[in-house]
């Protein structure tokens, strides 16, 4: 018999202490996004939906969907083009965020706290400007509301990107994205990961994050907001993340030490804490 997605949720819940989505997509309004969810059987607290980098997709965020999922619902998306979500030609970090927001529609989330990584950030900082009433608290990790080089980071991007292919960027990058000493595997895992994306989705991601100018929206966010980046990005240095605490009225900052731009997956227990603190507060 058919069940509407809610009720496949509430009968997971009733099966198993903890799920995982069977569904690796799922289509909503604004076409298919790709997901993973983890959540126990009793979820306390609002949702929390992961945003991932440029670079990357939504599996980035397994660290988090197995520590937060074992509390509350933990979601994982991948932007239009990314992973298993349907591509769009032209899409940019406004489009993005609409998707992210159409995504939480179709899973029935009404409020969820967001938690963005560099591309992520300037995706949840969108989705705090166009939908407010969605975003219950932001954190922003190694993101930025403008990069003083974004332009030329593009550019050279975009070229690496079509003189190497993404396999060959991946592997001339991943040494800049991670700390001098990640954890085992991980810079094989960024360097599959991004050699996994189309290029023509990573053209439109590349724009939309270092392009980005956001620092009117950043100025005007109302919603409790954690800024964190790791204590070693060379990509999106400390300094802007202080800038961008800054800009935001009552704005926490944390440093991750001993992590590089994926703060998130090279130093994961230290982010799971200082997150699970800043929501905690909040609940």
């Amino acid at each position: 018999m058919d069940r509407t997605l809610g009720e496949r949720w509430r009968l997971a819940k009733r099966l198993a202490p903890a799920i995982i989505a069977a569904m690796a997509s799922i289509d909503t309004d604004l076409g298919r996004i790709g997901y993973l969810e983890t959540a126990p059987r009793e979820p306390q607290g609002l949702p929390v939906l992961f945003l991932h980098g440029v670079g990357s997709d939504k599996s980035v965020w397994q660290p988090q969907l197995d520590h937060f999922g074992a509390a509350r619902r933990a979601v994982a998306a991948d932007y239009p083009g990314y992973g298993e979500s349907a591509f769009v030609d032209g899409a940019g970090h406004d489009d993005f965020a609409r998707a992210m927001v159409a995504l939480l529609d179709a899973l029935e989330i009404g409020r969820a706290h967001v938690c963005g990584l560099s591309l992520g950030g300037v995706v949840a900082i969108a989705m705090a400007a166009l939908e407010p009433g969605r975003v219950a608290s932001l954190v922003l990790a190694d993101s930025f509301a403008v990069h003083p080089d974004g332009q030329g980071i593009h550019d050279r991007s975009l070229a690496a990107a079509a003189e190497l292919g993404m396999r060959g960027l991946a592997q001339a990058r991943v040494d800049m994205l991670v700390a001098p000493d990640p954890p085992p595997g991980l810079r094989e895992e960024v360097i599959e990961t991004m050699a996994r994306i189309d290029p023509a989705s990573y053209a439109l991601g590349a724009k939309a994050v270092w392009l980005a100018d956001q620092r009117e929206r950043a100025a005007a966010i109302a919603c409790p907001t954690l800024v964190l980046c790791g204590e070693e990005d060379r990509i999106t240095p400390p300094d802007l993340s202080v800038e961008l605490a800054r800009s935001i009225g009552g704005a926490t900052l944390g440093l991750i030490e001993g992590a590089g731009h994926l703060s998130n997956a090279e130093e994961a227990e230290a982010f799971n804490l200082v997150v699970e603190d800043f929501l905690s507060d909040l609940n």
